[in-house]
């Protein structure tokens, strides 16, 4: 049985776009795939699947603690489904948590009693955000070696977590994330330049918490789980330098106009004038432990296990894919043709699910998000074939800064376009997706899920 809270809102309405009987056919079990895959991946059922309390034996994952050996139990973190997993540690070890703050967007309805949730800004960093970082590195620094920290990390918390570091600005943090965001940089790129402006991020935190016993409880957004740039990785080694940040902004022509203060700190970190970030070997990470609760896979693994149950010829393509997301949506759109004509790689009904997290290189100065972008350039390539749909959602609700998860298309939207005298390419070429789908009523909206592990794009075929 599906969470009602995690439903496509306007699925009715996405699936009688479909003009013929076949085409509402595969549009609505492509919805009910990602409504699926959204319910694998729920935070608290996650936590709860890898977590649990027996007398005073605390299971996470592979690792056991005994609680009576910790004199406290103190809770950190943040990210989008910060306050969910709040939540179900509060539920899971009760009166054994001595105080907490977790950082969470705003509009997170998630209810705490010791841990305290603070509220702060995603994508682009504010001072709410600053308040609750150094609230928890207060907590992190008392914390002594009888005490057990659990760090809830998931995807958003790079933006959820800052803390500026050295003479870096919180405003020349925000204009300094804004230009990486639409600069076509991969999520670990982006990370990269994260960690070696902040006091938090790229293993800080750990240092921070030494000598204390750290337990991570991850729900990963990056592709291929590496820890160190989920949300910046604030209690792992990190193995990036400031060489390796300042060649990500060199690389993106971000450089010359970035913040002087930004430029400054990773020049002195070259020449050895600031502390590089923490790495393997370093004794603050002696005591730390990390379990990933689930990840895009996750998410992939349910969508073609209920595609299969309906009966489709099902193939998980990927969970780690990755790319420009218009050249991504090309390959989806000839993959589907390939399908449709002549049965490869996946007979009729066929579904291809693929899971990760595409990027765009913003040029124009339209509205739209990753997903969106990915199914209006699938679009282009689809030929005019009934029963071909291709949908593809951000799993946290919001792809790029709007409020649509993503969108959907089959073999008539271009004709539906048309009609409307809606031109594609020239929607594209602004990078302008949002206008385009809200034009075709064809946004994909969920509202926040409260999870975070990436994309989910599926090809129905029959």
């Amino acid at each position: 049985m599906l969470d009602t809270l995690i439903r496509i809102k306007n699925k009715k309405q996405l699936v009688e776009n479909g003009k013929t009987e076949i085409t509402r056919k595969a549009r609505d079990l492509a919805l009910k795939s990602l409504e699926h895959a959204l319910a694998a991946v729920d935070p608290k059922k996650l936590l709860k699947s890898k977590v649990s309390v027996e007398d005073s034996i605390l299971q996470a994952g592979e690792y056991t603690f005994d609680l009576k050996e910790f004199s406290h139990v103190y809770v950190l973190g943040g990210g989008k489904a910060g306050g969910s997993m709040a939540e179900a540690t509060e539920e899971i070890l009760g009166s054994r948590v001595t105080s907490g703050i977790v950082n969470v967007p705003y509009g997170d309805t998630h209810r705490t009693g010791t841990v305290r949730l603070n509220y702060a800004s995603h994508p682009v960093p504010d001072q709410t955000g600053i308040t609750g970082t150094i609230g928890m590195l207060e907590i992190a620094e008392h914390a002594e070696k009888d005490d057990l920290v659990i760090v809830l990390i998931s995807g958003g918390g790079s933006s959820l977590m800052p803390m500026p570091r050295s003479n870096v600005s919180l405003e020349d943090k925000q204009t300094l994330t804004e230009a990486l965001l639409k600069s076509g940089a991969r999520i670990n790129e982006v990370n990269a330049v994260r960690k070696h402006i902040s006091s938090f991020k790229g293993g800080w935190l750990a240092k921070k918490a030494y000598p204390a016993t750290v337990l991570n409880l991850v729900l990963s957004d990056v592709v291929g789980d590496p820890l160190e740039f989920i949300a910046s990785g604030p209690t792992v080694p990190d193995s990036t330098t400031f060489s390796d940040a300042r060649r990500v902004l060199e690389k993106y022509d971000l450089w010359q106009n970035a913040p002087a203060s930004v430029r400054k700190l990773l020049v002195d970190g070259e020449k050895g004038l600031a502390e590089e970030t923490p790495k393997a070997g370093d004794r603050a990470f002696e005591r730390v432990y990390s379990v990933i609760l689930g990840n895009c896979r996750t998410a992939a693994v349910a969508a073609c296990r209920y595609l299969k149950v309906e009966g489709l010829n099902t193939l998980l393509l990927t969970a780690t894919l990755e790319g420009e997301a218009r050249c991504v949506g090309t390959m989806l759109g000839s993959l589907a043709n390939d399908i449709a004509t002549c049965n490869e790689p996946v007979p009729k009904p066929a579904a291809i699910i693929a899971a990760g997290e595409t990027t765009v290189t913003v040029t124009g100065k339209g509205l739209g998000g990753r997903n969106q972008e990915l199914v209006l350039s699938a679009a282009l390539k689809l030929r005019a074939t009934e029963g071909v749909v291709i949908a593809s959602l951000s799993t946290d609700g919001a792809d790029g800064p709007t409020d649509a998860a993503g969108a959907v298309v089959d073999s008539g939207t271009l004709k539906r376009a048309t009609k409307l005298d809606s031109k594609p390419e020239a929607y594209l070429a602004e990078n302008d997706s949002y206008c385009f789908f809200s034009k075709l009523g064809d946004l994909i909206v969920t509202g926040a899920t409260a999870t975070n592990v990436n994309d989910i794009s599926v090809i129905i075929v029959f």
